[in-house]
């Protein structure tokens, strides 16, 4: 064992507190589905960043429920084609994406700020057992444009991926 992990561990069992950027990063929807489950198992989350845990979990859901049933205000295709199909072009290249993790999706309801995260985790299964089972046509990303079911999925991995950073667990 290094001594940089010997240490962290160490730290996880004396204080009890850990962040998910100490865990596996999600790479994929399957592992998006154990990351949940690991939540489950905390007796305590908090955030890091502006929205709280049901609002995150709201959030990522949403993605996958609009990559299914369409977005509701989708950037221009020019932008789709050229910006956004460079931006998803350089996170998929880079293994990892990073936007703001305080943004809305633009049009999407407005997030639940406040009570129980677990129903919003149940819906995020849903979102990800629903598109694991979808056979149909896609709809366009707001920013990205047209993607294969492939990219779309590593799309949502990296947005999961992207605020798992921000959960903190003890």
């Amino acid at each position: 064992m290094k001594r940089r992990d010997l240490l962290l561990a160490t730290t996880l069992l004396t204080t009890g507190v850990w962040s998910m950027a100490d865990m596996p990063k999600v790479q994929s929807l399957s592992d998006a589905l154990r990351w949940l489950d690991k939540l489950d198992k905390a007796s305590k989350l908090s955030m890091t960043g502006k929205w709280p845990v049901v609002a995150v979990l709201e959030h990522l859901s949403q993605s996958i429920e609009m990559s299914l049933d369409g977005f509701p205000q989708p950037k221009p295709a020019l932008f789709q084609n050229t910006v956004g199909s460079a931006a998803f072009a350089f996170f998929k290249w880079r293994g990892q994406m990073s936007h703001g993790l305080d943004e809305p999706i633009p049009g999407a309801a407005a997030l639940t700020m406040q009570g129980d995260w677990h129903a919003a985790a149940e819906r995020l299964r849903a979102a990800i057992s629903r598109f694991n089972g979808h056979t149909g046509a896609l709809k366009p990303h707001f920013a990205y444009g047209a993607l294969s079911k492939a990219d779309f999925a590593l799309a949502h991995a990296f947005h999961i991926a992207n605020h798992q950073d921000e959960f903190v667990v003890s």
